[in-house]
């Protein structure tokens, strides 16, 4: 094996190992800092959040309003308060209460401000019918639907120009599953902010929420409008720049089911993080979830959907396997050229390449059928890691769940004896001494990382190295079998 191809090899190899390295260690191992209790005014607005809108005149406070709580919709329903503070929202396609996702008793409210000093306010509503709404001293009327999907509307018009702005309240928790409350937006990707940061910016939100345990709360803008935006502990806000005279938006509380997700429109399905990889993952998501139709077992649909990759990438892992064949026959002439020509670069490149060219071997051949599986192998993980699908969904015995760790270490431990075996079938290019010590060990050392990480993936490599080990073991008989026919 070439330079090119030792270096090329073991950057796959490092780049896979800093991966996951970087997410088993990605979470810090401290305890969330310490929160104050959250304190909102839904049971005693102050005054001042009540305004009056003279004539042409500023916004003047009028006297204390009563607290009140509305409710909207039917099987899905949105409760909030008389001055627009979401408290509830009940979805049955969910699997976890509104409570435990947002963490908060008030985790999204809207401000609106009129100008003239007075800044952001909340304004008092007072019900009109089942499903309007109006606040008298800015003359703003608030009408609301919810659809059958999930998705309540909230249409607010004044004639009064007004800003607004929405603020999300929660705090951090974190599970053993690493799954930790993060606070989302999407614009034309998805960004993640954890609970303690602080970040400002000016970007065309399409929607934001609170994210946590597999489910969304999220508020979603009907049109595309440019908001500033700002986080700090425990808080994010995002805010119009411009007057406007209507604004409408729409509230979801949901389990992260991509197809569902699809379904609700708002590129609400990018809540789920499949990262860099997102085309490749999602399309394993969806090969998944065919097998799935047809025999209803995650682990199976894995062992089917690897099986199929591996029969579509054949023809490259076949050639790529040849190529190694021949690169290992040719050693032996290649470490003479390389003594003999040491002192003459020019001339050992020459002599090298006639050599590949005379034999057939490609020195990058075994290189690129493992640089084109890389982004399926990236996707799988995150689809494994993000996707809800494969949440609490078993295989075998022991297996009660592919999106968590082999509880007995089962499925690693056959992974690494897998891999030893592949390794030992695999033509031996590598003539430096230190790399083949590095070599050897990389199976114990991918083990040791992978026992951590969710068992389908180590199911999808289990399974993938079989299949490799049956495919070499085909191209060396079939190599004895044409020489004998030669002889």
């Amino acid at each position: 094996m070439g330079s090119e191809q030792r270096n090329a090899l073991l950057a796959v190899v490092l780049s896979g190992l800093i991966l996951f390295g970087w997410q088993y260690y990605f979470v810090p191992k401290k305890a969330p800092a310490p929160v104050e209790p959250v304190t909102t005014s839904v049971t005693a607005p102050t005054t001042a959040t009540n305004t009056t809108i003279a004539q042409g005149g500023p916004i003047e406070p009028s006297s204390a309003p009563v607290a009140e709580t509305f409710t909207v919709g039917q099987s899905v329903k949105v409760e909030f308060t008389n001055n627009l503070t979401f408290t509830n929202m009940t979805n049955p396609q969910a699997g976890n209460t509104f409570a435990e996702t947002t963490g908060s008793a008030a985790p999204a409210k809207v401000e609106f401000d009129f100008g003239m000093g007075k800044g952001w306010q909340s304004l008092q509503f007072q019900r009109v019918d089942e499903t309007k709404f109006h606040n008298a001293e800015s003359d703003m009327t608030l009408s609301t639907a919810v659809d059958e999907k999930g998705i309540a509307t909230f249409t607010l018009t004044s004639p009064n120009v007004f800003k607004y702005r929405f603020t999300f309240v929660s705090e951090a928790k974190k599970l053993e599953n690493n799954q930790h409350r993060i606070f989302s937006f999407y614009t034309d990707s998805l960004t993640n902010v954890e609970m303690d940061d602080d970040e400002t910016g000016d970007r065309a939100i399409k929607w934001a929420g609170i994210d946590f345990d597999y489910h969304l709360f999220g508020i979603a803008l009907d049109k595309e409008t440019s908001l500033l935006y700002k986080s700090s502990l425990n808080n994010f806000t995002m805010f119009s720049n411009k007057g406007e005279n209507s604004l409408k938006f729409h509230t979801v509380f949901v389990k992260k089911e991509y197809n569902y997700l699809s379904s609700l429109g708002h590129n609400l399905q990018n809540s789920v993080d499949f990262g860099i990889w997102g085309f490749f993952a999602v399309w394993i998501l969806k090969g998944l979830q065919f097998f799935y139709k047809f025999i209803p077992n995650y682990g199976i649909s894995i062992i089917l959907l690897t099986l199929l990759i591996r029969l579509i990438t054949f023809p490259l892992q076949w050639k790529s396997t040849v190529s190694m064949k021949k690169l290992q026959e040719v050693q032996p002439q290649l470490t003479k050229i390389r003594e003999k020509f040491k002192d003459d670069p020019a001339r050992l490149q020459k002599e090298s390449m006639e050599l590949f060219k005379k034999s057939g071997a490609n020195p990058m051949g075994g290189c690129l059928p493992l640089l084109l599986q890389m982004p399926v192998f990236f996707a799988f993980y995150k689809v494994l890691y993000s996707a809800v699908e494969l949440v609490d969904a078993p295989f075998i015995l022991w297996l009660h769940d592919l999106s968590n760790k082999d509880p007995y270490y089962v499925l690693p431990v056959l992974m690494t004896v897998a891999m030893f075996l592949q390794q030992r079938l695999t033509p031996n290019t590598i003539a430096d001494p230190v790399q083949k010590k590095i070599m050897m060990f990389m199976p114990l050392i991918f083990g040791f990382i992978m026992k951590d990480l969710p068992s389908g993936l180590c199911l999808y490599i289990f399974v993938s190295t079989l299949f490799g080990i049956l495919q070499q073991v085909l191209v060396f008989n079939t190599g004895k079998s044409n020489k004998l026919a030669t002889v």
